[in-house]
């Protein structure tokens, strides 16, 4: 999510809020209403549960010197409860907000309130739009580490989610990288959708209208652990303060919607018990999210936390079981695909026994480069190395 789209966001005066292309019948709303019931309860055996208190909640930046919410042994399984910020960060009280936008009152988490009413605590000033659950201290992580989180579990919390456009939003957006002055105005008007989900013939969907349902797949856009704010750097104008907003070497907020069920991400470890963030949860994304959000919905996440010691890496990467995903992120799209191209190569030679040459020929031939995220300041672009290619 952007600055303006933030700044948008707090004030009612700019929102066309647009209710009619999101209502449905009495008749669909009962059917979704009865099918989350329908959602498989978890088998997974979990450690620990985090929920989403003030107290564990952050707004928009991550605190590096924060008291631990939670401390864990490295290879134990957390529950973690996030809460989307649409709803939570705008000027207007919560259930107004949203019984307004057509969320029924009972569907409207106490820990939304909770959290919107703990604004006034100066601790709670936002660096951006996130609301960011954490940190985790994970026993024996330290700086030179790899932090491995394998996703075993993502269920939604509540049957709706919000996603925003408008005409400068996302890539359109007037101070997007790419934006030029005489750039057509896309004549569209400020609106936040709301979207039901619930079940439809045996699978997770969002219906989006009438005729358009989309298959779920969440995941969290924010997994972080505590960065090394530089002034100057992306999302650093105050010493110390590392704004959600942009990706970096520390993870934050990717958006690579790849990183669900069933991935393992690796993080490099900065401070001492690596502490782990997340948030922005996500229940369907486009590659490069271009109107600047997602199905913003609020989930709970399962993961698993392991620490490789003395496994040092620069950016993050993550596997799925069909691939490597190595990502490059730059304020610039060009310099993320060449910094993810680069990666591809190091990831080649170090881990598969290439030459630098062959690695950047396979990079040519075997490795698709998706860009998977454009609107929020540093880009990323994720190599996709297909593990069948190997044979071994």
């Amino acid at each position: 999510m952007t600055n303006l789209q933030f700044k948008q966001v707090r004030s009612r005066s700019v929102y066309a809020i647009i209710i009619s292309s999101i209502l449905f019948s009495c008749e669909q709303s009962a059917q979704q209403a009865e099918a989350i019931d329908e959602v498989p309860v978890s088998e997974i055996k979990e450690d620990h549960f985090v929920p989403s208190t003030p107290d564990n909640l952050s707004w928009g930046w991550f605190p590096v010197d924060k008291e631990p919410i939670l401390r864990i042994k490295s290879s134990e399984i957390v529950r973690i409860n996030t809460l989307t910020h649409a709803g939570a960060v705008q000027n207007i009280e919560p259930v107004e907000y949203l019984t307004n936008l057509g969320v029924p009152r009972e569907e409207i988490p106490n820990d939304v309130l909770d959290f919107w009413n703990s604004r006034e605590d100066r601790t709670r000033e936002g660096r951006s739009g996130h609301v960011i659950t954490g940190p985790v201290y994970i026993d024996g992580a330290e700086p030179g580490d790899m932090l491995e989180i394998e996703i075993l579990e993502i269920k939604t919390r509540v049957p709706w989610g919000v996603n925003y456009t408008g005409s400068t939003s996302g890539v359109f957006s007037e101070d997007y990288p790419g934006a030029r002055e005489d750039d057509e105005y896309l004549d569209i008007p400020r609106e936040a959708h709301l979207i039901r989900t619930g079940m439809s013939n045996g699978r997770e969907v969002a219906f989006f209208s009438d005729s358009i349902q989309i298959t779920l797949a969440p995941f969290m856009g924010i997994l972080a652990v505590a960065p090394q704010p530089v002034l100057g750097e992306p999302g650093v104008t105050v010493p110390g303060v590392q704004s959600s907003r942009p990706p970096g070497a520390f993870g934050g907020n990717l958006d690579v919607k790849d990183l669900t069920v069933g991935t393992k991400v690796y993080l490099p470890v900065f401070h001492p018990g690596a502490l782990f963030y997340v948030g922005d949860p996500h229940t369907a994304q486009g590659d490069g999210e271009v109107s600047g959000t997602a199905i913003e919905q609020s989930l709970s996440g399962t993961f698993k936390f392991v620490i490789h010691k003395g496994v040092g890496i620069t950016t993050p990467w993550a596997e799925t079981d069909t691939h490597y995903l190595i990502m490059g992120i730059d304020l610039d799209l060009d310099r993320a695909t060449r910094k993810a191209t680069r990666a591809v190569v190091d990831f080649l030679v170090e881990h598969k026994g290439l030459t630098p040459a062959k690695g950047l020929s396979l990079a040519s031939i075997a490795v698709d480069f998706r860009v998977s995220e454009v609107v929020d300041l540093t880009q990323v672009v994720t190599g996709f190395i297909p593990k069948k290619i190997f044979m071994d």
